[in-house]
């Protein structure tokens, strides 16, 4: 039972962070001769979430979304192991070490080239991205290593219900302990607009569409939808950086820095995972897709909740939108060698 194409890893999906950067130049361009426009769509907000980028991120969310099957989770005793390694990662390492990387580097390596605004803001938005684990591109990467497409659905289906109850507070939670005040309003809020929502639409849509069970009315659903997803990151990160033109180019720098502690995280992240299940000897197609879950972020999440909570021109807001631009080498990166050293697991349970 998959839920992806025959073609693991399209053109967009392969040359993601070449998009992204050409979204970027185009937004700063943007940004700076059209200072106008960009002000005049960071003042349709409502409740402090802009209407535009949510109606953007949305377009980015649902399609993943329609990939979560419920009925997955009958298989959640199985291959107890990998699933262990994924939510204690997840939801009791990964955030923590990100939080803490973050106040490392702009609290104290970086501190003569930040401001301390920009500096807590920055490591608003690594929290965000640490707290937030991945959900679509989750079933590329597992491809990609050839992994239990069904153990992995299992893996994701768990972490969104989780996310559904566990984002907001643990979000608030490393935000306070950063001495940034959280509206829990807005938290909240972000959350039931960009996870509950589109989760309950994701599953009422898989229900209408797959009477038969089958799935492939679902394969074919969201191969049609794809390019509204692809419209909607494409413009998220072209708003994001035409707000933040002046910023960028008065302080160009700064993307390097904040792509720093986010490399280090990624690879640590995985380095524990994997190493995890190599002691444990889970075999390998359940392994890589664990450590890999756990090293991947659900961006578009991070940045909705950063621009919420903080302002489409905040730091928290770029620095979500770097983590984008660094995933996807990273990730790839980590598939090679994940697929360099499968022969050292357990080939089957």
């Amino acid at each position: 039972m998959t839920h992806v194409t025959q073609s693991p890893m399209g053109v967009f999906e392969r040359y993601l962070s070449v998009w992204v950067g050409l979204c970027i130049i185009a937004g700063v361009g943007l940004g700076l001769m059209l200072p106008d426009i960009f002000e005049t769509i960071a003042s349709i907000e409502y409740a402090s979430v802009n209407l535009v980028v949510a109606v953007f991120i949305w377009l980015m969310i649902y399609p993943m979304m329609v990939n979560v099957d419920f009925s997955s989770l009958k298989n959640v005793g199985k291959k107890p192991k990998g699933l262990c390694i994924t939510l204690i990662v997840n939801w009791l390492i990964k955030p923590f070490t990100m939080a803490g990387l973050g106040i490392l580097f702009f609290e104290y390596i970086f501190a003569e080239w930040v401001s301390p605004h920009n500096a807590k803001e920055y490591i608003a938005g690594m929290i965000l991205l640490g707290v937030a684990p991945c959900t679509a591109m989750v079933f590329v990467w597992s491809q990609l290593v050839r992994g239990d497409a069904n153990y992995t659905l299992v893996q994701v289906s768990i972490n969104d219900i989780i996310m559904v109850f566990a984002f907001a507070p643990i979000a608030a939670f490393l935000l306070g302990m950063t001495n940034i005040i959280v509206p829990w309003e807005t938290l909240l809020l972000s959350v039931i607009l960009y996870v509950l929502i589109p989760l309950g639409a994701g599953y009422t849509t898989r229900k209408v569409i797959d009477k038969s069970r089958k799935h492939t009315n679902i394969a074919t659903f969201t191969e049609h939808i794809k390019p509204f997803s692809i419209i909607g990151l494409l413009a998220t990160v072209i708003l994001l950086f035409g707000f933040q033109a002046e910023t960028i180019i008065g302080e160009p720098v700064v993307i390097a820095l904040i792509a720093a502690p986010l490399l280090i995280q990624s690879y640590g992240i995985f380095a524990l995972a994997y190493g995890w299940a190599y002691l444990w000897r889970v075999p390998f197609s359940t392994a890589a897709p664990a450590a890999l879950i756990g090293t991947s972020n659900f961006f578009e999440l991070a940045v909705a909740v950063a621009i919420s909570l903080f302002g489409l021109n905040s730091g928290a807001a770029l620095a979500t939108v770097v983590g984008v631009l660094v995933e996807v080498p990273v990730m790839l990166s980590l598939v090679a060698l994940a697929n360099k050293t499968r022969l050292y697991f357990p080939q089957s349970a």
